[in-house]
């Protein structure tokens, strides 16, 4: 009996699939590195939008909403309490014949007439305390102490020492044999006087800055002027003056910014608006239109066309700024 022994031959591998690929793990190592850098690329999006988005939402919520709504605002009839009545471009039309208003853009531009004033006392002083002096460091601290005061505080002494009967002001003056005025009860010398007190309340924090531009500026400049025979004067028209410019134009723009935005001083030495009126400014007549008679939507076109003028103003200093700078290698 004969038995048959069947054998299956074995099955050829392939030598393709036998012997793996070149780079074959390489391959899916480098695809797993990629989207291990994809993973980590959405993570870094992801918390990037999510800090991108807390001044975005600020801005949106805090800043652009409101002008939206004070632009809208400021084309209705709205006491504040009851429902906006559109009323188109009423207000805006009244500006113009609002005497209230015109009066008080003119004492608000009157009282930009201490900003350069202000600015030269302050260059003044930052050069003689750049000097080596007794007592520097005092000055320093005696000229900055009213920048940190109460804006409120100082208001409240300033109107006492202003005071036409036992003022210090006038107290000074009969020294010398001159009777002095009721200084805020006077037309001719009300907004002289608060012109006074912001120049001295704003003298230490122009000072300040003046002083670190000056003691910024490279001394081989003022060497090498000298060298050349120039004297005190001609260095500092040439040299102290083009250095600090920068500083100039920085105050000039804030403190265009904040006189046209005066009006704590006024409210607490003037109450009433001065002597017919003479010492109002727009923001004073803008807080009274609003919260004393309910003029919300008036209130805010008054706002809309201050806000207007201060940004063309501003946007002229830059222009002008621009056109005067310079650069020294």
């Amino acid at each position: 009996m004969s038995h048959t022994t069947s054998t299956t031959a074995p099955t050829a591998v392939p030598a393709a699939a036998a012997t793996p690929a070149p780079g074959g793990t390489g391959g899916s190592t480098e695809q797993r590195a990629k989207q291990a850098m994809r993973r980590l690329h959405r993570t870094e999006h992801r918390w990037a939008a999510a800090f991108i988005a807390a001044p975005v939402l600020g801005f949106l919520v805090f800043t652009l909403y409101p002008l939206g709504y004070a632009l809208y605002a400021s084309l209705t009839r709205w006491n504040g309490l009851t429902a906006p009545q559109f009323i188109g471009l009423e207000n805006y039309t009244r500006l113009l014949s609002d005497p209230y208003f015109l009066q008080t853009l003119w004492n608000t531009a009157f009282y930009m007439i201490g900003i350069p004033i202000g600015l030269v006392l302050a260059l003044l002083l930052a050069i003689a305390l750049n000097r080596k002096i007794p007592g520097q460091t005092a000055f320093r601290t005696i000229y900055y102490v009213p920048v940190i005061s109460s804006l409120a505080a100082i208001a409240i002494v300033w109107q006492f020492a202003y005071n036409g009967d036992f003022g210090l002001v006038n107290q000074v003056l009969a020294w010398f044999g001159i009777d002095g005025p009721d200084w805020l009860q006077n037309t001719a010398t009300v907004k002289p006087a608060i012109i006074l007190m912001a120049v001295w309340k704003g003298l230490g924090y122009s000072m300040l800055l003046y002083l670190a531009a000056i003691q910024s500026v490279p001394r081989s400049l003022y060497e090498a002027a000298s060298l050349d025979g120039a004297n005190g004067y001609q260095r500092f028209r040439s040299i102290t003056l083009p250095m600090v410019r920068p500083v100039t134009f920085f105050l000039v723009v804030t403190n265009v910014i904040a006189g046209s935005q005066i009006f704590t001083e006024i409210n607490i030495m003037t109450p009433t608006g001065g002597p017919e009126f003479s010492s109002a400014s727009i923001v004073y007549y803008i807080v009274r239109q609003a919260f004393k008679y309910q003029q919300m939507g008036y209130a805010t076109a008054m706002s809309v066309v201050l806000g207007l003028i201060v940004f063309v103003i501003t946007l002229i200093q830059f222009r002008l700024n621009r056109r005067n700078s310079f650069s020294i290698d």
